[in-house]
Parts: C-alpha cells; structure tokens; sequence
C-alpha cells in the first residue's frame, strides 16, 4: 500500500454491496489507491500526519521577511525541533499560523525573543523542522485494543478486539508507532455457539457465552457461513444471515465463532519507528475530513463502475457529462452527486493559492 488511504475497503463494498471475494478486493483497493492519490493532487494537501524532517531554505532571499517561514505544501499539524544555521531554536520562541490551528502553513520566530532565524554558511536548505505533518487535524477515534500482544517490531500482523472498529486501509496508532491495515483475515474469537442455529434465514439469534466480547456491526464466521450483528442483548446476538455472499447453513451447538480480528498492517508507518506492544494496549485510528472520505468512497464507486460497464456510462470521475438530458432533475444526472462531493471537499479542505510579493 505504501500511503494511507481517504476511505477503506469496507467503506466502498458496502456502499456498492460488494460481495468479499478475494478478486473484488484486489479491485476495490485499486480504485481506493487511485482515488486517494487523486485527491491529493486536486485538492493539494495530504490528510494524514506523518512525522518527518523537511529542510528549507532560509526565507530572506525568497523575498520574505527573514523572522518568516512560508511552508507551502508542507503544512504543518506540530512541531518537534527547529534547528536554523545549525543553531536549535526553542520551541517556546517560535509562533505558528494561523493561529487558528493547524494545519499551520507558516513558522515564524517571536520578535519578543532572542531567536532568529541563522543562514549558517549558506541560505540554501539552511532551516531543518521536525515534526507531525499533514494538511489535516491529527483527529482519532478508538479502535478497540490489541487482542494479543505484539513481541516484535518485524511482525506483520496483529490480533485486534473489535474487528467492526477497523477497516482494510485504516491508519492505526498503538503507542507512538502507526501502522497501515492492508488485509485481514479471521481469528478464533474463543467462544463457540451456545444453542443449534437451523439453517433458515428467519433463525437470526445466535447464542454465546459472553455477548459483550463482540461488537455491533461486526461480521463473524461459522463454519463456512459469514453473519453481520446487527444488535446484541446480553449473551444473544442478532445478525444477518449469509452475509457476503456466504451460503445459509445450519449450525450445532458447540461451533466455533471467529471474527476477522488478525489484520495484516505495515509497520511503522508515516515516519514512526516498529515497537513491541502488550496485550490490551489501547488503539486508536486516524479519522480523515468526512468530505474527503465522502469524496474517496465516491470516486471508488465511480471506477468500479466504470470498470463494470467498460467505461461506456456516461458520467467521468470529475463528475461532467455531455448526455445528461436537459428535462432531467438536476439531482438525477449523471454524475452530479459526484460533483457536488468534488466542491465540497474543494471548498471545506482543500489548499487554496495564496497571494505574496515575488
């Protein structure tokens, strides 16, 4: 994967009612890919941190006020070290802006301090900064807890508690390291069915031992059927049978339940270091602007589509068309709704030009 994705996999197979094959995934994470990375571009900015050293220029020749740092493109969500001309400036004497918070575009030093920004030798790549980058608040919502610990920085996956928490593409954070969910698979949830579950799509209620060890919205696996909870009371829960293209069966009593908790992630992701991690250690994900979620689930639907029809329907990823009929209600034509995500998030996230003396 490489890169953090906008949306996830899970986010795009709902929405398009997706059936979880192996071939449709591949599928799907490609559109995603190239749905983010478009985004990017189009709207300038990356939304998720990634804590990194970037080198500048010392701002006097650029025709700036030299106690001015302009970023440009590599906004900023926090600094760790500022080191200009080879000197270290304290954090405390160093202002950002705007001042309405990140992320900041520029760095400037407080002119009630004693700092000031050295050239050293020579004004070119004169300024290091260290620190979380990203056109984005650093925002998180938890993610359930490791479900077993992590003993070493080269393992590639990791055991979680709630699988309905995390998505194929999520951006996790256990400790101070980040990781990037690339699969999944399903892990032994340690309980088994209480009760015969018959094989009819009316028989919703399965019975375990402990309903508060799973989570709503979570899918499990019996045998070879896949059911999605949709609600828990006590130890009893309500599902939807056959879920993802999975085949109505009946079940014993004493079957085991599994839930796709063992998730395949890339280690120290966006500029952290791999660390080991104890069972139970809190997880927390990183949550991207919902416009550009809103527009990275679009997008991803758009090319599957596409794909689908062999690129024949008429609308395109901008979301134009030249076929659209004129007595046709403008929320009807094609591509509109993706169009209306394009200036929403254009107008909520993305990196508008700026204008200074050159």
């Amino acid at each position: 994967m490489g890169l953090p994705w906008y949306c996830t996999r899970e986010d795009v197979q709902r929405a398009l009612d997706v059936k979880e094959t192996a071939r449709s995934s591949r599928q799907v994470d490609r559109a995603i890919e190239a749905s983010s990375r478009e985004i990017e571009g189009c709207l300038h900015r990356t939304f998720y941190p990634e804590l990194t050293t970037r080198s500048f220029d010392w701002p006097s020749p650029d025709r700036s006020r030299s106690w001015r740092l302009w970023l440009n493109q590599h906004e900023l969500i926090s600094i760790t070290t500022l080191v200009a001309g080879g000197v270290t400036i304290d954090p405390g004497d160093v202002l950002l802006y705007p001042a309405s918070g990140p992320p900041y575009n520029r760095v400037e030093v407080n002119l009630g301090s004693s700092a000031a920004f050295a050239s050293g030798d020579t004004h070119q790549q004169a300024i290091s900064l260290a620190g979380l980058y990203g056109g984005c608040l650093d925002a998180s919502a938890p993610a359930g807890e490791l479900a077993a610990a992590v003993l070493t920085t080269t393992a590639s996956t990791v055991d979680v508690s709630d699988a309905a928490a995390v998505g194929v593409g999520d951006l996790l954070k256990v400790g101070d390291e980040r990781m990037i969910v690339t699969g999944r698979s399903m892990l032994d949830t340690a309980q088994t069915l209480s009760a015969n579950l018959g094989a009819s799509a009316a028989a919703v209620t399965v019975a375990v031992a402990d309903g508060t060890g799973y989570a709503v919205d979570e899918v499990i696996l019996i045998d070879s059927e896949r059911m999605l909870i949709v609600d828990i009371a006590g130890n009893a829960l309500t599902v939807k049978r056959a879920w993802d293209g999975s085949v109505l069966a009946a079940h014993t009593s004493g079957a085991d339940v599994y839930a796709p908790r063992r998730l395949v992630v890339e280690r120290g992701a966006v500029g952290t270091t791999a660390a080991s991690h104890s069972n139970g250690v809190t997880i927390v994900k990183h949550v991207p602007p919902g416009p550009v979620v809103a527009l990275c689930v679009g997008l991803s639907l758009a090319q599957l589509l596409g794909e689908q029809s062999g690129y024949a329907r008429p609308e395109s990823r901008s979301g134009s068309s030249n076929t659209a009929s004129s007595s046709r209600p403008r929320n009807q034509e094609p591509g509109v709704g993706l169009a209306a995500l394009w200036e929403s998030a254009y107008a909520s996230c993305g990196r508008k030009g700026r204008v200074r003396g050159v």
